[in-house]
């Protein structure tokens, strides 16, 4: 990388708003890119995100630009904040416009649809020899755009490209961590958002907070036994792409994930419960996709299994918390840490 790299942002939602705002702030040459052209002209006038980030004022820095092939070129880096469901098509549009050194990172969280396809993935596959990083870790756009204290950690095959966007997002009221475990940290970052659900359905269905906590902890456990058949490395799980994103998500009403659970849990359907939300609820697609990859791998996650069931409408959420409930007594770790649930 370029030692003062510009760092062009696409997708213009709280989250891609909120970084190209810290970026900007922190002296980084940033553009921001957002697919709706009237909304992005609405929010350079303004300098203020109204739908999403209302309270917030962008700072004069941060530029714009509408139209993808320009907002690309020049750009040392390209981070991607878009929905899971958009990743693929994303970097099908980006693959001819890109410089031959442009790097890539992500902040996008969840599995390509369908398929199970860990995001880094495609990358590898779609922009292969670059250099390539996910930012993740328990980090709601709202408190991050605001400047209250947060924490991400940044993970690469390229320890060098890690550690310099590491530098980039570092600021006095952020700090970014690095790491070289992209598939641990995307595992965390995309199954929090299903275990989220289920803490919301207890909560919503007033289960009490000794629920809450073992449905976090059991949680936890199928994410780590579900990392280590994959390759992930245990530390990466209990470290903020794991254990500390599953813990906000879990226990934040910022959450979306959280917030569908909870209108589930008093008895909203999912249709009306998303309209509610107004934004893409990752969980959604991401339960089917922890299903896939726990039966490749021959495991049993109850509570990812019945947040999906739930999802599904297979079952009711008093249903689900009777089919928990009703499992049978066993030790809570039968062959070590990450032994049967």
């Amino acid at each position: 990388m370029v030692e003062n790299p510009k760092l062009t942002v696409l997708g213009a939602g709280s989250w891609g708003t909120a970084l190209a705002a810290l970026t900007a702030r922190n002296g980084v040459p940033t553009r921001l890119w957002g697919r709706d052209r009237a909304a992005l002209a609405a929010i350079a006038a303004n300098r203020c995100n109204q739908r999403y980030l209302p309270d917030i004022q962008l700072p004069l820095e941060l530029g714009y630009e509408s139209d993808l092939a320009s907002a690309v070129r020049g750009a040392d880096v390209v981070l991607i904040v878009v929905p899971s469901h958009a990743f693929s098509s994303m970097l099908a549009e980006l693959a001819p416009l890109l410089g031959a050194d442009t790097a890539i990172a992500w902040a996008t969280k969840g599995f390509e649809p369908g398929t199970g396809r860990f995001l880094h993935e495609l990358v590898a596959e779609r922009l292969p020899g670059r250099a390539a990083a996910v930012v993740t870790g328990p980090s709601f756009a709202k408190e991050v755009a605001a400047g209250l204290p947060s924490a991400v950690t940044v993970h690469s095959d390229d320890a060098a490209f890690a550690q310099q966007l590491a530098g980039l997002l570092h600021a006095p009221n952020l700090r970014a961590y690095s790491g070289g475990d992209m598939l641990g940290a995307e595992l965390g970052g995309a199954m929090k958002n299903v275990l989220a659900v289920a803490t919301g359905i207890a909560d919503g269905m007033q289960l009490g907070l000794n629920a809450r906590a073992g449905l976090i902890t059991r949680g936890m456990n199928e994410m780590l036994r579900l990392g280590v058949a994959l390759g992930a490395r245990p530390e990466t799980l209990i470290g903020l792409s794991g254990l500390g994103d599953l813990v906000l998500t879990c226990t934040g009403d910022l959450s979306r994930n959280r917030r569908l659970g909870l209108a589930l849990g008093r008895g909203v359907a999912i249709d009306e419960a998303v309209r509610q939300i107004g934004q893409v609820v990752e969980s959604i697609l991401s339960a089917d996709e922890v299903a896939r990859l726990a039966d490749k791998h021959g495991l049993d996650l109850p509570i990812s299994a019945g947040v999906r069931a739930v999802l599904h409408g297979e079952v009711t959420p008093v249903e689900g918390l009777k089919a928990l409930m009703a499992r049978e007594q066993k030790p809570e770790y039968p062959r070590g840490l990450f032994g049967t649930a």
